[in-house]
């Protein structure tokens, strides 16, 4: 997984993927990299400035949301968003099974959903797809809900698809589960 390039041949497989997309252009790319203080990972960034800034079709489920967006159940009590700050996690939590109590865990969850990560979409029921943007995960997708945290990728042991943004798509084009296995 290249964070730092975007190869041609995912960059070919992404215009396939989402080739009904309206691009944002580099300029506002730039512009919302600066506001936030990041950096885009490959091959999202030239996705989005090139191919397809949101796409009203999967992936996920509800459809890839435009870079500045959130889903529509995202809901207005979420913690603020601060993408330059490191995603917190390098490992699958599923806090469900924690026993911390609820005024320990909450604090411990507000990093994980609004710390270090883009949100790609939604599966719905709460089930979010974010693109992790800076941390030592940066260029990772991960399933966020609920109940848990785990990345996407074939090392994690979850699903066959490759790790990274173009992965999580090719996997999704060609029509397998997200987790596919377990």
């Amino acid at each position: 997984m290249d964070t730092e390039h975007a190869g041609p041949e995912d960059l070919r497989m992404l215009r396939a993927a989402f080739d009904t997309g309206e691009p944002l252009g580099w300029e506002a790319v730039r512009a919302f990299e600066a506001e936030h203080g990041i950096t885009l990972p490959e091959p999202y960034r030239t996705c989005v400035a090139e191919i397809a800034d949101g796409c009203g079709f999967g992936p996920p489920d509800f459809g890839l949301v435009p870079l500045a967006e959130l889903p529509d159940d995202w809901g207005d009590d979420s913690p603020a968003r601060e993408l330059a700050k490191p995603f917190p996690l390098t490992e699958p939590w599923l806090w469900e099974e924690d026993d911390l109590p609820d005024d320990e865990l909450g604090p411990m969850l507000e990093p994980v959903f609004g710390h270090g990560s883009i949100v790609l979409g939604t599966d719905g029921c709460g089930m979010y797809w974010h693109l992790i943007v800076t941390g030592l995960h940066r260029g990772h997708v991960w399933n966020i809900c609920g109940e848990g945290a785990g990345p996407f990728g074939s090392e994690f042991g979850f699903t066959t698809g490759e790790s990274g943004f173009a992965g999580w798509v090719r996997h999704w084009a060609e029509g397998k589960p997200w987790f596919d296995a377990m």
